[in-house]
């Protein structure tokens, strides 16, 4: 059985797609939106090549380009706030709105390099990650077990406790 999707799911899709974070997967994208890896690509390329219907050029060109603050690298950070540093109040608002901040994002930024709080970005490949889901399974199995061995020691107590109570205590005799 074949699915239809509504040309503005098909949209939302690709912006989505082409939006993504660094390290996720055009593959992962498409699991989470429930469609084929095949299909995601063959809507990116349609959206590239202008065949959605009423999809204009600056759109597109908006999808690749629209990323949130914290995407930014600290070089476009650095750049953000030099080309701010000599702006009025109305020109400063202007180049915000015109990249997707706001001016309060500049003063943050500009305070972060002041007090030096900004860790380096280092992307995170495929093997750290799946070493540190390794390292998580291992720990959560050496936590089991010593769940276990405390359950029993707790339980072992408990009985020692009643046997000392029914036939007396052995430090009596």
């Amino acid at each position: 059985m074949r699915v239809s999707y509504s040309r503005t799911f098909k949209i939302k899709a690709v912006k989505k797609a082409l939006n993504r974070h660094d390290g996720t997967t055009i593959q992962e994208v498409a699991k989470t939106l429930g469609v084929g890896h095949s299909t995601l690509n063959k809507w990116i390329t349609k959206a590239r090549n202008l065949e959605f219907e009423s999809v204009s050029v600056n759109e597109i060109n908006s999808m690749k380009q629209d990323k949130r603050p914290q995407d930014w690298s600290l070089e476009e950070r650095l750049n953000a706030i030099a080309a701010c540093h000599s702006l009025d109040e109305t020109q400063k608002n202007e180049y915000c709105r015109k990249n997707g901040i706001y001016p309060h994002h500049i003063e943050q930024w500009k305070q972060d390099f002041i007090q030096d709080t900004i860790k380096p970005e280092r992307p995170v490949t495929r093997a750290e990650i799946k070493d540190l889901k390794n390292k998580n399974k291992q720990l959560q199995k050496e936590l089991n077990r010593k769940d276990k061995a405390l359950a029993e020691t707790a339980s072992l107590l408990v009985l020692q406790k009643k046997v000392n109570e029914i036939w007396g205590c052995d430090e009596d005799s």
